[in-house]
Order: C-alpha cells, then sequence, then structure tokens
C-alpha cells in the first residue's frame, strides 16, 4: 500500500513532555492509508512501544534513516481503532480516535 504523507513532525525542538501528546493527536487525525513522519535525534523506540500499546493493529512503522545523529520513522495508519463500548474508547484516552 503506497502511503500519503499528511505531515511531518521534527520533534528535535519540542519540549519532551509535549512530543508524545503531539505525536498522537496527530496520528489520530490519520485516515486509513495517510502517514507521518517523525524526526528527531535519538531512536523513538519507546514511542513504538507505546503504539503497540495503544493502537495495535493500527499502524505501520518504518525507520528512514537509523542515526547516528537523527532518526526518521514513516507512520501510517493501517485501519481505525475499532469501538470499544464497554470502556468508551479502544485505547488509553482515546488516543487512537476509538
Amino acid at each position: 500500500m503506497s502511503a500519503t504523507l499528511a505531515s511531518t513532525i521534527d520533534v528535535r525542538t519540542i519540549a519532551p513532555r509535549e512530543r508524545h501528546p503531539l505525536i498522537f493527536g496527530r496520528f489520530e487525525a490519520l485516515q486509513t492509508g495517510q502517514s507521518m513522519q517523525l524526526v528527531n535525534d535519538h531512536d523513538p523506540r519507546p514511542l513504538y512501544y507505546q503504539f503497540e500499546e495503544r493502537c495495535p493493529a493500527q499502524f505501520d512503522w518504518v525507520y528512514l534513516q537509523s542515526g547516528p545523529d537523527l532518526w526518521q520513522v514513516r507512520i501510517t495508519r493501517t485501519a481505525m481503532a475499532a469501538a470499544d463500548t464497554s470502556a468508551g474508547s479502544c485505547c488509553s484516552g482515546g488516543a487512537c480516535g476509538g
């Protein structure tokens, strides 16, 4: 599947406490097949694990550049969240739009 790039987020200039909320907010706004590109000064592997926990089977993660000074990752929405009416959201705080 060829993804459409919706936005690029360079988090190097964003305060650390604001990064993940911004990234998940942008991901929530993506439609299936759209992607965003993340630019960082370190490996965002912990963010990948957060995505796995909060948005399982909804994203694809591809490293475009892997250090040593710059990392670029393309995150593509592969599916929309399934509604979970019992908890009111499919994931933590509704971060994936479910």
